[in-house]
């Protein structure tokens, strides 16, 4: 039997994990066919006021969880947040900051969609506090657009880059797809050099999936073969290498220094407080124990919800190993061995044995002081994994 599951004792955890927000806001111009975030068409008048209004009362009772801990970092997703106008995120801003301390250097970052892009509105974003933009590119290609429902061309994509940059942002990450629906290697390549000729200092590059409960789960498109899909990872790595930018996650892409500190301290198991509709959460206690929490999902029901707190789950110690190495190991360098015991209160001995035969299987790197997938394990990572669910069950 699985020691862990016969007792559930954990060391105390001091000192606790940094401690970052999510901030969910749901609407977009329309929903896409591939998107299973919690996302919903926009009404024709956006009710900015009260949802802020909701957030600050969402945030107003999270705020005990932060145990006087400072925010690292603020990360505005969604739907389409740069829906919002700037004096509505600034009085959201502002009422963070009233809240729950931050750190002098925070990151706080905005995620925006080609098509709601205008000078005026992303120079006073800048001037708000907001650091870092996240741009839903997906593809510079109008035809692959069209196919993905995006709402923004080719040309649109172009020009919201070249807006962030004049409005002053430095820090832009932008979002690629590839394995679209009809896409040649040279195709997904174009993307990718448009992307890097646009100077972005970090780029999320990711396969399309077809998830359920989207469009495309009930009307697949016809997406490339696995050998195409093949030539189109290896050669973008490839060019991405050749151009500066360092993998260091499963599908992120940076420059030096531009790595996102926010999603950093999700893959290295740190907390977070998640406001907005079906905002998530996860939150460690001195005592050891850690919860993951969920609001509301649909923003009308939020938006009347006296406690919006839709549900928590307690993670059993058995449970940690898997929870923990799920997002370390996402991490190309992996994380210190030592940060498994101060991130859950767990001894290493905890991921016994499934440990050994990672190794044995050569999905793990064979260093004592760092827990990180071996350039195999990389490629079957749900193998590697699975190897860490299958022992605590």
């Amino acid at each position: 039997m699985n020691p862990l599951i016969a007792s559930d004792s954990r060391h105390l955890l001091q000192p606790l994990p940094p401690l970052a927000l999510y901030v969910h806001i749901p609407w977009c111009i329309r929903k896409c066919p591939y998107c299973d975030f919690n996302s919903h068409a926009a009404p024709l008048v956006l009710p900015e006021q009260a949802y802020v209004d909701a957030l600050l009362r969402d945030l107003e009772r999270d705020r005990p969880l932060a145990a006087d801990r400072p925010l690292r970092s603020i990360f505005i997703g969604g739907g389409t947040p740069s829906l919002f106008s700037a004096p509505a995120l600034k009085q959201l801003i502002d009422g963070i900051r009233n809240r729950i301390a931050c750190v002098p250097e925070i990151e706080i970052t905005l995620e925006a969609n080609p098509g709601t892009f205008e000078q005026e509105k992303f120079a006073a974003y800048r001037a708000l506090g907001i650091n870092r933009l996240s741009i839903g590119i997906q593809s510079f290609n109008s035809g692959h657009l069209q196919q993905l429902g995006r709402v923004h061309n080719g040309d649109e994509a172009l020009r919201a880059v070249q807006i962030a940059q004049h409005a002053g942002f430095s820090r832009i990450n932008l979002d690629l797809m590839h394995g679209l629906p009809g896409q040649s290697v040279a195709q997904a390549l174009a993307d990718l050099q448009q992307a890097i000729d646009l100077d972005s200092g970090h780029i999320s590059w990711y396969q399309l999936t077809i998830e359920p409960n989207t469009l495309y789960w009930n009307q697949p498109p016809q997406l490339p073969e696995d050998d195409c899909l093949w030539d189109i990872q290896e050669a973008g790595q490839a060019l991405l290498a050749q151009q500066g930018y360092q993998q260091y996650e499963v599908s992120a892409y940076a420059k030096q220094d531009q790595q996102a500190r926010h999603n950093l301290n999700y893959w290295q198991f740190g907390d977070f407080l998640g406001i907005g509709a079906g905002a998530h959460g996860k939150i460690s206690q001195a005592d050891g124990r850690i919860k993951r929490y969920w609001k509301t999902r649909q923003p009308d029901d939020y938006l009347r919800a006296e406690q919006p707190c839709a549900g928590r789950q307690l993670l059993a110690g058995h449970e940690l190993p898997f929870e923990f190495l799920m997002n370390a190991l996402r991490l190309m360098e992996g994380v210190p061995a030592a940060l498994f015991t101060e991130r859950t209160g767990l001894p290493l001995s905890a991921l016994q044995p499934a440990l050994q035969q990672a190794l044995q299987r050569g999905l793990l790197q064979d260093t004592p002081h760092q827990l990180a997938a071996s350039a195999q394990g990389q490629l079957f990572l749900n193998d590697l994994l699975q190897l860490f669910l299958d022992s605590n069950t």
